[in-house]
Parts: structure tokens; sequence; C-alpha cells
């Protein structure tokens, strides 16, 4: 007798916070690199690259606080099963997860350390022309330059895995057939019954703007 075909089912798995911080960091990035690249706009990059700061810090708090699929613990996993899970796709497997797969986790934390390398070294950069960072005072010269260098640098390795992301997520799209866009989107995801009973946990929206807000009051106060 046929196996009845499992029918997906409809799970929220993530919540307006994440998803915001998504698409509005997305945003950022095209402007940061558009303002670092045309004269007369870096008054704009300067408060773009605050803008990040708060977002990463945010994120880093909604990583802890948030709702469940959002949490380090749910998709910050061991190397071993990272490599498994690649080992996986060599064979033409796809496993299922509700949010980040193992693989896609690590992207996460990379991705993140590299953008508060990247505002961090911003607030003490200088172009020597017009731009000093609000930090510039508090080192030396030498050391100014070398933390701008290192912006310059990591804006470039930083491109480079937004790429490979943007790759990544193209592939699910058109070989594995698993969008991942959508979900960022509507917040919502077709999953396996198997799956679907796993409903995770989202938290009041609330607490993501109580964490913005002290965030947002942090840096402004580190800035001026």
């Amino acid at each position: 007798m046929t196996e009845k075909p499992k029918t997906p089912q409809i799970v929220k798995v993530w919540d307006l916070p994440t998803r915001l911080f998504h698409w509005t960091l997305a945003g950022l990035m095209i402007a940061q690199w558009w303002t670092a690249e045309t004269s007369g706009t870096m008054d704009y990059h300067v408060w773009g690259g605050y803008t990040v700061l708060a977002l990463v810090l945010f994120r880093l708090i909604w990583g802890f606080v948030g709702s469940e699929t959002a949490r380090f613990g749910d998709f910050v996993r061991g190397p071993g099963a990272a490599l498994a899970y690649v080992r996986a796709l060599l064979r033409g497997e796809t496993p299922l997860y509700l949010g980040h797969n193992p693989m896609g986790g690590w992207s996460i934390v990379l991705m993140l350390a590299l953008l508060l390398v990247q505002a961090g070294t911003g607030l003490f950069a200088n172009d020597d022309i017009l731009i000093e960072g609000p930090l510039y005072p508090w080192v030396s010269k030498g050391t100014s330059d070398w933390l701008s260098s290192v912006h310059r640098f990591n804006f470039n390795l930083l491109l480079a895995v937004i790429a490979i992301h943007v790759a990544a997520v193209l592939f699910y799209l058109l070989v594995k057939r698993e969008n991942l866009i959508h979900p960022m989107l509507s917040g919502r995801k077709h999953v396996l019954p198997e799956l679907a009973g796993s409903t995770p946990r989202l938290v009041s929206p609330w607490r993501a703007l109580a964490a913005l807000v002290v965030v947002g009051l942090s840096v402004w106060l580190l800035v001026r």
C-alpha cells in the first residue's frame, strides 16, 4: 500500500523583531556600501554605522532573551553538528530545522562578529581629511590609522560573507526547493508534521522594544 504523502503545516517560526532586524540590516549594508563609495556622503555613513552598532547589540541581547528560534542556544551547535549537516548535504539529503540549521547558525555568529568589529573600529577611524569617529580622541593617531585599515579590510570581508549568505539562500531555493526568504518576510514556514509538533515559543515584541531602547540610549551616550 502506497504511503500517503505528508501534508506540510504552517508554523510561526520567526518573530517580528527578528524579521525587522534582518531586513533593516540588509538595507543598511547596501546604504553603508554606497555611502563609503560615494563622495560627500560620509556623514550618512557615520550615522549608518551608529545604527548598525545599535542593531548588532540588540541582536546579541535578543539572542539570549528573545523568541526560541532567535536564541543562540537554539541554533548555535557544536562543530560536529555543523560537519554532520554538511556531510548530509553532500549525500543529497536536506535535514530540516524549524529555525537556522547548524551551518546557518555559525554563519549568523560570524556575520554578527564581523559587524561588531566593523561598527567598533568605525568609532575610532579617520579618513585623514574631514571625518573622525566619535572615539578618535581616545586613541593615538597611529592606533586610529590601524583601526581605520582594519575597518576597510573588514568591510570587504563582510561583503564576501554576505555574498556567500545570499548564494546559500539561492542554493536552497533553486536546488533544494526550500524557500528561506518567504519565512523571513511572513514569519511563517511550511514544515512537515513531525516538526510542526514542536512549535517554537515566541515572546512579546515589547521585550524587543525595551532592549532596543536600552541599546539605542547606550550608543547615543557613547557617541555623544
